[in-house]
């Protein structure tokens, strides 16, 4: 079947005035007094995320709870590079089985095209970037999703994305485990530090922290002081 016609069948979702409640979220403040959007991690129409990372920083989790926020208003699709995705790992973070869209596709050259017809047909796109995109197709995909006004979710498989693309960005910089200190015993608990920036944080970047008990969509607990430069840890 043609791309073209591969997603004749989805309508596009109609906009809610609020967005919905998958992701719980509390209010908290930095250590500078100004707080982080209690709403951070609830996708809106046409803004673009960024999420940087290598693999075992619990971004694939991230993204699917984030694409939770959305589902009510229609289907939510994963484009998946790698082959990884296990549906059942949605489900846990808040997607339901009937919003869920999932579309593999590991070549760069067709990758570009797929997710526009996502962005044209469904309510919200997590998409896996393959290595060596041009920054041009990530411009153009983009340029479409605010005028699509789609949710976008962009995870580069290597490296980063072309500075001023995201309306926020999420930089992976430690795991905390929680149940194992003496090297033994049961894993109950891992939070997540990332450091946020883009114009969602008003211009500045700080450090912000992701709960994620296994059993329900992540949340974001706390806000931490300004993030000091330097790359991802883990």
């Amino acid at each position: 079947m043609p791309i073209e016609h591969m997603f004749d069948r989805l309508e596009r979702p109609r906009e809610a005035e609020t967005v919905a409640d998958a992701v719980r979220l509390e209010q908290f403040e930095t250590a500078s007094g100004l707080g982080a959007p209690a709403d951070l991690l609830a996708l809106r129409p046409g803004r673009v995320t960024g999420l940087i990372g290598h693999p075992g920083f619990g971004l694939t989790r991230l993204g699917l709870t984030m694409l939770a926020s959305r589902e009510q208003l229609g289907p939510v699709a994963y484009l998946d590079v790698r082959g990884w995705l296990s549906p059942p790992a949605a489900w846990e973070a808040g997607v339901s089985p009937e919003s869920l869209v999932v579309v593999r596709c590991d070549d760069p050259v067709r990758w570009a095209r797929v997710a526009a017809h996502l962005l044209e047909g469904v309510g919200a796109v997590y998409a896996e970037v393959p290595a060596r995109m041009k920054p041009a197709q990530l411009h153009k995909l983009v340029a479409l999703a605010r005028n699509r006004r789609t949710p976008l979710v962009l995870r580069p498989l290597q490296g980063d994305l072309p500075g001023g693309m995201t309306h926020l960005r999420l930089e992976a910089r430690r795991v905390i485990w929680e149940g194992t200190t003496h090297g033994h015993g049961r894993l109950t608990n891992r939070r997540l530090v990332f450091a946020a920036s883009g114009k969602a944080m008003r211009g500045m970047t700080r450090l912000i922290e992701v709960e994620d008990d296994g059993t329900n969509a992540m949340r974001l607990v706390s806000g931490l002081a300004a993030a000091p430069s330097g790359r991802a840890t883990g």
